[in-house]
């Protein structure tokens, strides 16, 4: 403390300084307010800050962070053994010019010399440190006692000190240079010379010095406040010993701090200050023990750092965030004492020694410690912020407005100090933390973003208010229903693309009666679902329910699926036909490198002959209840047989098509373009080409026109109406007065004609019994119209029409959509009952 406040008040002068201690200490102590915060909220192991770090921010941001805190450690101990060899030499070292030594000045000066003297004592720490924590705590304990007394002796010094001359050698290019500095005693003409800044040349290094460079050597003497918390891992009681022992050690030196300033400034001359580091032994009223304190009080700190770098290298180890990189580090002695990270810490503590000067490696210390420090001010705030219930720690003094003045304290001093530095750590740190994020092994410890997320989410849906819907931000939220994800792979993904940003759900119904089971069996196969949205790499919720039938089911997930203004408006169901279904999953290609995992605990497909879990009748009602509900309804028929991939990834041309039937095949009687259900068909077949794996294939959309219907003025009606929508489809005429005759045909004696059929009104809920209308004739010659559009496109889009009111001829409608759909290929039947396309801007 002593010898680095004449240094910062030498250079800064006391306004400055006491400026200095002021920012430095509001960025300790915000940073001590957050440390006591964690820990004092549950049960702390070794570590310290980057144990905090990594159970609140993950492991990502704890294994970067606990690397920087580990070399932050490391060049502070390097840092403090080079600090200990300058007073050495300053004390016993031949003096500049002479080559024998006389007196007690006997240690040669040289770069090698010094990095000897580093090694010697450096191997005295790592002796200390290898018996282990309790020999480490007694000999820190002693030193803190002689360092009392020491700093009781200079306090006594300042008074009881007559002024005197101090001759001091400084060290030239062509020899030595004497100059006096003087201790004038308390001397108001000596405190005024010394208010202000007058920054010099560090004798020690040859450089200039600045606010910046002098504020890092400095902030290096504040960084032993968190030493108490690296160790805690050796600690009976942690969340006890950790506030108090930090809060004191925080005002006890800025107090020490801000004393010493004012009574160097008013006894001691600039010149005294600048040109000699040491000279608290000049003035002593007992020199030799100034000079054992400033021994004993550096060889502790690079202790305290030696032993902190252990043991947030044990903690990296042990966790495993490195794998075998740090495999070394974890072999512990029989007491417990971490040896080999001890070990390993000392090497690279030895490696840093090569700097030379400890004002050298100054500017990056600081900069680790301050980077560390703003992490832990983050992890308070992320927790008080997530506003978890769990998070009630004892200690209570700190907000998040402490947490974020911390944060902000950090990183500006951070870039004052050394923006290159500064720019370089962080760059660093990024490259960690995507490391981190991609080869290290998920954890069990909790992760702070899924609380922030959830505080977020639940904040925002809230705002969500489906009062406030238009149709211009209209989007798809599918609800898809999945028998089993064995034979529905590739229509999960399908509709994956349909979504457009929009909610999707997979639901599945499980057909039991939990009043007859002993358990819930849908949470064992939530994982497995989980897992196949995964592996999919759909961006998809799941939604499991138990029914007595698989229509109540559907129901009920019609009701609860989603939350506020995010429900599903759509739902999807793949077609009801008599086809054997395919294992499509293990033909993935998320699952062709590891078919070892493709069960994921879900059971095999249905064989061909076992019968299906529902009816023709209930799968129709299905559809029914949908509609009544206001949902949009989507069939998906021999989606498995989509190979996306090769059919959108084709070089050949032309191009991969999608066409669109935006025509009530089934009713050619109100055959009509501009309806809401056509719109609705309309807008999924270009939701669908938006998607990125769909951007190269061209909309084909087909008109139906009869003969003296003026074909063209229907064509340039719908190309302005595709104008309207910013849709672009290519429009195709196609006649079909062979297929309408066949309708009229049958419909001669069992109907009036056109004119005495219901129209279906928009927004309006009706059930015209459509299925009674047309012949099993007419469908199979509309299907065959619709195979002959060559060339084959890879999807059609076709307007599904309502089920009929009478539900004795729901499998007549079930029969007629099949007949529609034969052969078709991939085909999704479309029914809409919303408006979901605007012209408005």
């Amino acid at each position: 403390l002593p010898s680095s406040a004449g240094f910062v008040v030498g250079h800064a002068g006391l306004y400055q300084a006491l400026a200095m201690f002021a920012v430095a200490y509001f960025i300790i102590g915000m940073t001590v307010l957050s440390v006591c915060a964690i820990a004092t909220n549950g049960a702390l192991d070794a570590g310290g800050a980057y144990y905090m770090i990594s159970r609140a921010l993950g492991p990502e941001f704890g294994g970067s962070i606990g690397i920087m805190f580990f070399l932050a450690n490391v060049c502070g101990s390097a840092l403090y053994v080079l600090g200990l060899v300058e007073a050495v030499v300053d004390s016993f070292g031949i003096p500049p010019g002479q080559e024998a030594g006389t007196g007690i000045h006997v240690l040669p000066q040289s770069y090698w010399y010094e990095l000897l003297y580093g090694t010697v004592l450096l191997a005295l720490c790592l002796l200390v440190c290898l018996v282990g924590a309790s020999i480490y705590a007694k000999a820190t304990f002693l030193i803190f006692l002689i360092v009392a007394v020491v700093l009781g002796t200079i306090l006594v010094s300042f008074f009881a000190t007559r002024p005197l001359k101090v001759p001091i050698n400084l060290p030239k290019a062509n020899g030595t240079e004497t100059d006096n500095g003087v201790f004038t005693g308390f001397s108001l003409r000596t405190l005024r010379d010394n208010l202000g800044g007058k920054y010099g040349e560090d004798y020690t290094t040859g450089q200039m010095m600045s606010f910046s460079s002098v504020f890092a050597v400095m902030f290096n003497g504040c960084t032993g406040i968190m030493a108490g918390s690296n160790m805690s891992g050796d600690l009976k009681r942690p969340s006890y010993s950790i506030p108090r022992g930090t809060i004191s050690a925080v005002l006890f030196t800025y107090l020490v701090y801000n004393l010493l300033a004012f009574l160097m400034c008013a006894t001691c001359n600039r010149i005294l200050l600048q040109k000699d580091y040491g000279f608290l032994r000049d003035i002593s009223i007992f020199p030799p023990l100034v000079t054992v304190g400033i021994y004993a009080a550096t060889l502790s700190a690079a202790m305290s750092n030696l032993i902190g770098a252990s043991r947030i290298l044990y903690a990296l180890a042990r966790d495993d965030l490195f794998g075998r990189a740090l495999a070394l580090a974890k072999k512990t002695s029989a007491s417990g004492n971490p040896v080999m990270a001890v070990i390993l810490s000392w090497l690279v503590v030895q490696v840093v020694l090569f700097s030379g000067k400890l004002n050298t490696i100054a500017s990056v210390v600081t900069t680790f410690f301050l980077l560390v420090y703003a992490t832990v001010n983050l992890a308070c705030l992320a927790l008080e912020w997530a506003s978890a219930p769990n998070f009630r720690p004892t200690f209570r003094y700190f907000t998040w407005h402490t947490c974020l003045l911390g944060i902000a304290g950090c990183c500006v001093m951070m870039f004052l100090i050394s923006p290159v530095s500064a720019s370089a750590s962080l760059g660093f740190l990024l490259l960690l933390l995507l490391a981190l994020h991609y080869l290290s092994p998920s954890s069990t410890w909790g992760y702070i973003s899924q609380a922030l997320i959830f505080h977020q989410v639940r904040k925002y849906l809230l705002m969500l208010d489906v009062r406030k819907d238009h149709v211009k931000f209209w989007r798809p939220q599918m609800l898809l229903m999945v028998q089993n994800p064995r034979g529905s792979a590739r229509l999960i993904d399908f509709v994956n693309d349909l979504k457009k940003s929009g909610l999707y759900v997979l639901g599945h119904v499980e057909l039991q009666d939990l009043d007859m089971l002993p358990s819930d069996p849908l949470q064992p196969q939530q994982e497995s679902w989980l897992s196949l949205v995964d592996k999919l790499n759909v961006k998809a919720f799941v939604s499991l329910t138990l029914a007595p039938s698989v229509r109540h089911g559907v129901r009920q997930l019609l009701f609860t699926s989603g939350l506020g203004g995010m429900r599903p408006n759509t739902l999807v169901l793949g077609f009801y036909d008599d086809e054997a279904p395919q294992d499509g999953l293990a033909r993935h290609p998320a699952f062709t490198s590891a078919r070892e995992e493709v069960p994921l605990g879900f059971p095999p497909l249905r064989a061909p002959a076992a019968p299906k879990l529902l009816s023709a009748r209930e799968y129709v009602g299905i559809v029914a209840d949908a509609l009544k509900m206001l949902r949009n309804v989507l069939l998906a028929r021999q989606l498995e047989s989509l190979d996306k991939a090769w059919e959108l990834r084709r070089a050949a041309s032309p191009a991969p098509t999608i066409h669109v039937w935006p025509v009530n095949l089934l009713r050619p009687d109100s055959a009509r373009y501009a309806d809401t259900c056509s719109l609705f068909l309309l807008q999924m077949a270009c939701v669908l080409n938006m998607a990125r794996a769909w951007r190269r294939a061209r909309l084909r959309l087909f008109l139906c026109v009869e003969a003296g219907t003026m074909p063209h003025a229907q064509e340039e009606k719908l190309r302005q109406l595709l104008k309207d929508l910013r849709i672009q489809a290519q429009i195709q005429l196609v006649p079909w007065d062979a297929i309408t005759r066949l309708h009229w045909q049958t419909c001669q004696g069992s109907s009036g004609g056109p004119a005495e059929e219901e129209e279906e009104e928009e927004g309006v809920v009706n059930f015209p019994t459509n299925t009674a209308q047309v012949s099993d004739e007419y469908v199979c010659a509309a299907n065959k119209l619709v195979l002959e559009q060559s060339p084959a496109p890879t999807v059609r889009f076709l307007y599904l029409p309502r089920p009929p009111a009478d539900t004795s001829l729901y499998p007549l409608y079930l029969h007629q959509l099949e007949l529609l759909t034969r052969g078709l290929g991939p085909t999704v039947l479309v029914h809409g009952v919303s408006a979901v396309t605007s012209t408005q801007l």
